[in-house]
């Protein structure tokens, strides 16, 4: 693990302009930034960065963050690879803590691994595009695939001699351990001697999300019986076939804007099209999709458009998966290419414009789709078509996200009508499955947690509120957030007699007034950092957090300062007479004009919050404490409609005459009237 020294050295040197201006154009507006969100599409500018306090916020998507959650989004990297990939950019030395021997030689033999492919991958990109047999065999056939230069080295194709060692004796040069090589399936041994893996092939290399070679795919350009058309690195380590889909690295900002991942097969399928301009496309190997290769694209979407061939093998393959793809909660369309082609060769022949037109066209409901093809081959044979039938029924009951019922039921409907049976018949038959499915995922939790769901479920089914009473608990939450935002914002800030805000809210708020969770855990790392003897506790150590929960949460409570707006200007007018705005003419000749009511409108206007902490302060806790005292009065209220002993009714009553006693006094310091 990555030191806490190392981090806070990434976030004090991280500059949050730099890093997002080097991937979104901004321009300087007030003391912020702004830019066209990267996130989704627009045309009018929305995505606000704020050097002062160090976060973004989009105001079209709702997006916010810091400079190391806008990495980890844009990139999709992880939290350690994003830290990696700051510390690189400002050159800054990672530390890690102790790991065991098994950790540590697993990291050391990874890192041997993406070093040798990095020489391999340079190898051979150097042997294709600067050796005359590269040019002649390996560059030529790209070249009849229509792959222009720019492609070929985007995507650091390469060619491997027909040499029988010319990479190995390359790469032992370089110090590379044999063993280490065959692990790496870039050499063999036959004989006692290594030898080449992949010679007189033409090599696309494999990268993971984050652009690092993970292992290559081979192509063979002469036809013969003995050996494979291609050849796959070997899993190890780093390359773990099930959680790779080629062409990821390159397609993820493309996919992320358009909302739409294309899925083909093949890897020179992902390159026409991203020569065609169309590159939201990555390809599964001609494997069937994995749990997860599906997280990984639903990581950028929902939404998944396979494109297969036509054949029955494309159709079978563009099957396989389907119910894994549903009960991620992917909305799943398939695209067929004509018999005779592929998306690489297809793509070639319409052109950009028309492929794109045809895969919008031409988009089939996969699981309607897959009932008519199974209907076909079932025919008239009632077994199959029972088969069929409850084949349909299972893939439905996999879409069991709640947001997903209305689709469900949609299937349900249009699937009996294609099959011809009673829609309450497949809606019993798909509901068998979920119980089923239910039953053998209950089996596999402990009693225990099994009887705590159980008791949950039953009070949330007793438990009825009515709107008052909700809308109470929200604005208790927004006090409680309004709270810790002027803990972040001003609590080291100094008090009275030498205590600071902090020592007041905390004096103040006792933890069990607090119910927001993210609210409670933001008091007590405060709290814990004051134990620490950290003297000065500003709020951008929690927006750069280690806890990526903390600060996102952190990010969500500041604010950016406001921009003078129309309004204000309307009303700023309204108060001091003066019709022209602040900038026209000097402030100070501007203030001798002004009678003294006007003065005093004037700096009302312009007192920042800063100037206003002390009352702002006083009157969120007050705010609070009416809350919560509202709560409690409900709830004694409630108490004595139900109770019937005199005793303990008199004991209420007392309680309620307290309570009003106090909600009179908190309503008066913070000049609120309260209607009986």
């Amino acid at each position: 693990m990555i030191t806490q020294a190392t981090i806070q050295q990434i976030m004090a040197r991280a500059d949050i302009t730099d890093v997002v201006g080097s991937f979104v154009k901004l321009k300087k507006r007030g003391t912020n930034l702004l830019g066209l969100c990267p996130f989704h599409n627009e045309k009018t500018p929305s995505f606000t960065v704020s050097p002062a306090k160090e976060i973004y916020k989009c105001f079209g998507c709702g997006k916010s963050g810091n400079v190391v959650s806008f990495v980890m989004e844009h990139e999709k990297y992880s939290y350690p690879e994003t830290l990696k990939w700051l510390a690189q950019r400002y050159q800054i030395e990672i530390e890690e803590t102790q790991l065991n021997d098994d950790q540590r030689q697993a990291m050391q033999v990874a890192d041997s691994l993406f070093a040798l492919n990095q020489f391999a991958q340079e190898f051979f990109t150097n042997q294709l595009l600067q050796t005359e047999e590269g040019k002649a065999i390996g560059l030529s056939y790209f070249e009849e695939r229509g792959f222009r230069k720019e492609i070929i080295q985007k995507f650091q194709l390469g060619y491997s001699p027909e040499q029988r060692d010319a990479f190995t004796q390359a790469a032992l040069k370089q110090q590379f351990n044999p063993d280490l090589l065959q692990k790496a399936g870039l050499s063999n041994s036959r004989y006692d001697q290594l030898q080449d893996n992949y010679r007189s092939r033409v090599i696309f290399p494999i990268h993971n999300h984050s652009g690092k070679v993970l292992g290559f795919g081979a192509r063979i350009l002469t036809s013969t019986e003995k050996a494979p058309k291609y050849i796959n690195t070997p899993e190890n380590e780093i390359y773990v076939k099930s959680k790779i889909l080629y062409g990821s690295y390159f397609a993820r900002q493309a996919i992320d804007k358009a909302n739409e991942c294309l899925l083909v097969e093949g890897y020179t399928d992902v390159i026409s099209l991203h020569q065609a301009g169309i590159e939201n496309v990555v390809a599964s190997g001609g494997t069937a999709l994995t749990i997860d290769q599906l997280r990984l694209i639903k990581k950028y979407t929902r939404n998944l458009t396979i494109i297969y061939d036509g054949d029955q093998a494309g159709i079978k393959a563009a099957l396989r998966g389907l119910d894994l793809a549903l009960e991620e909660g992917l909305e799943v369309k398939l695209v067929l290419i004509p018999d005779g082609d592929d998306p690489d060769s297809y793509v070639n022949k319409l052109g950009p414009s028309q492929f794109r037109t045809f895969v919008d066209t031409n988009k089939k409901d996969v699981i309607l789709f897959q009932l008519e093809v199974a209907l076909q081959e079932a025919g008239t044979d009632t077994a199959q078509k029972a088969k069929v039938v409850n084949r349909i029924a299972e893939s439905i009951s996999r879409i069991n996200k709640a947001e997903d019922f209305t689709k469900q039921q949609d299937y349900i409907k249009q699937c009996a009508n294609l099959l011809k049976i009673e829609e309450a018949g497949l809606h019993t038959l798909v509901n068998k499955y979920i119980r089923d499915r239910i039953s053998q995922q209950e089996k596999r939790i402990p009693t225990n947690e099994a009887k705590t769901f159980e008791e949950n479920a039953r009070q949330s089914e007793e438990n009825e509120f009515d709107d008052a009473t909700f809308a109470l608990l929200f604005k208790d939450e927004l006090q409680e957030k309004e709270v810790a935002r002027i803990l972040l914002e001003f609590g080291s800030r100094n008090w009275e007699n030498g205590t600071s805000v902090a020592d007041y809210i905390f004096e103040e708020i006792d933890e069990s007034l607090i119910e927001n969770e993210s609210v409670l855990q933001l008091f007590k790392a405060y709290q814990q950092e004051k134990r620490s003897g950290r003297s000065s506790i500003g709020s951008q150590y929690f927006v750069h957090h280690s806890d990526q929960q903390l600060s996102a949460f952190a990010v969500s409570l500041l604010q950016f300062p406001h921009e003078e707006s129309q309004r204000w200007k309307q009303d700023f007018s309204q108060a001091t007479g003066y019709q022209s705005t602040l900038f026209e003419k000097p402030y100070e000749e501007f203030i001798e004009t002004l009678t003294p009511d006007k003065k005093d409108s004037l700096l009302t206007y312009l007192q920042s919050e800063e100037d206003r902490t002390p009352e702002a302060i006083r009157s969120a806790i007050h705010y609070l404490k009416l809350k919560k005292i509202k709560r409690m009065l409900m709830d004694n209220q409630k108490d004595l409609e139900n109770e019937k002993d005199s005793q303990e009714i008199k004991v209420l009553l007392q309680t309620h005459e307290h309570l009003k006693k106090l909600e009179k006094a908190l309503a008066d310091a913070v000049g609120s009237v309260i209607i009986r």
